[in-house]
Formats: C-alpha cells, sequence, structure tokens
C-alpha cells in the first residue's frame, strides 16, 4: 500500500491544546499515512512557517487554525481567519480546518461563506474521536462539521429568509444590547443606513409591534441569532 505522506501546520496559541492535537493524529492516523506536523503560535509564526514550506516547494497538505491567535506585527493578518483567507486564496490544493470557540451565528456562516471550510469544528463539541474522524473525512469526503455547527446550519435551512453579513451582524449586536445609536461603531454604516436596515429586518420577521425586544426573541426562535 503506497505511503501517504501529510504535512500538516497547526495554528493555536494553546500549547497544551496543540499537544493534544497532535497526539490524537498521531495515534490514529491510518497504517499507510505519514505525518509531518509544524506549530505556530500566532500569525508572524505561521507565515513564517508558510513561507519556509513554499519556498522549499513542500507546502502543507492541511491547516488548524484557530480563530483567536495574536496577529501579525504588520497589522495585517488579525486572525487565524485572515490566515485561512490567504491559504485560501493562494494555496488551491490545500485543506482547511477552523477551530473556535465562537458560536455565533452570523460568523459561522461567513466563514462557511467567504473560505468553505473543508472542517468547520468548534471547540466546545471536540472530543478526540471526533478531531480524528474530521481528520479523516476531510481527506476522503470533505466538509466535515461539528454538532454545533450542522444544528446550526440545520435550522437556518428550514428558513426562508436571508440575510447578508451586515443584517446578519446587526442582529448579533443587538441580542448584545448594543444600542441602535452605537451601532455606528460597529458597522461601517451612517445612522439612517442602519435605521433602514433595521426597519427592513422587522419586515421580514414580520415585528408587528416594531420592538427591537420582539425582533430579537423572533430571530433567535428561528435560529438567525
Amino acid at each position: 500500500m503506497k505511503t501517504q505522506e501529510l504535512k500538516i501546520l497547526m495554528v493555536d496559541d494553546h500549547p497544551m491544546i496543540i499537544e493534544g492535537y497532535m497526539h490524537t493524529l498521531m495515534a490514529t492516523k491510518k497504517e499507510n499515512q505519514s505525518l509531518t506536523i509544524d506549530i505556530a503560535s500566532d500569525c508572524d509564526s505561521a507565515l513564517k512557517a508558510m513561507k519556509k514550506a513554499k519556498s522549499i516547494g513542500v507546502p502543507y497538505n492541511i491547516y488548524f487554525f484557530d480563530i483567536s491567535i495574536p496577529e501579525s506585527s504588520d497589522g495585517l493578518y488579525k486572525s487565524g481567519e485572515d490566515l485561512a483567507k490567504r491559504v485560501r486564496m493562494v494555496e488551491e490544493d490545500a485543506k482547511i480546518v477552523i477551530l473556535t470557540m465562537f458560536d455565533e451565528v452570523y460568523r459561522i456562516h461567513d466563514i462557511i461563506k467567504t473560505i468553505n471550510p473543508e472542517g468547520f469544528l468548534i471547540k466546545s463539541d471536540l472530543t478526540s474521536s471526533e478531531l480524528a474522524s474530521a481528520f479523516q473525512a476531510i481527506q476522503n469526503n470533505p466538509p466535515f462539521y461539528s454538532g454545533t455547527i450542522n444544528k446550526i446550519l440545520r435550522k437556518s435551512l428550514q428558513n426562508p429568509i436571508t440575510l447578508d453579513l451586515i443584517n446578519h451582524k446587526m442582529l448579533h449586536l443587538l441580542s448584545l444590547g448594543v444600542k441602535t445609536k452605537d451601532l455606528v461603531k460597529h458597522l461601517d454604516l451612517t445612522l439612517s443606513a442602519i435605521e433602514k436596515r433595521k426597519k427592513n429586518i422587522k419586515e421580514l420577521f414580520f415585528v408587528e409591534d416594531g420592538k427591537d425586544e420582539t425582533l430579537i426573541k423572533i430571530a433567535k426562535e428561528k435560529g438567525y441569532i
């Protein structure tokens, strides 16, 4: 049986988590798989490893990106999400696995839309067996989504309302208690544009009393928050 040589970069700023991932993959790999695993703890060290791999003509086959890692010193890459977007643009054959503690609906939809990762795992869902299953699945039958991701996607598919990223983020911020007048600090929009969007969203969700509280309640029930 031909040996499958896989070069992997794991990016996470928690050493114990990285160690756990590495141990799981090495312990559960198939007999014909040979794994070379490099690690990085921030955007700068990840970029350095990626550039080195490319310079020697042996790029990574699989990337594991934690979303929340220290940004690059030049400020161009602020998260693992930004690194994943870079890989998606310049390395067509590479497979990407996103790992995160975040479970905000709008962020999950945005990552799937912009990165379309072969694997998407919420850390609170993650067990050793699920990581092992995800690792094999992304090579043979991607994508592999953990339970929380699948639950969010199933719920959104049951509802016909389509929201763009800005409206989705607006709902999320309102659910956190951000006032309408303060949304201008979080969104690249004028107050009048925000108020117009919010009015349209309320019409989409049939908010008859016009209250933000009612909008948030309905949006949560339908799986948009």
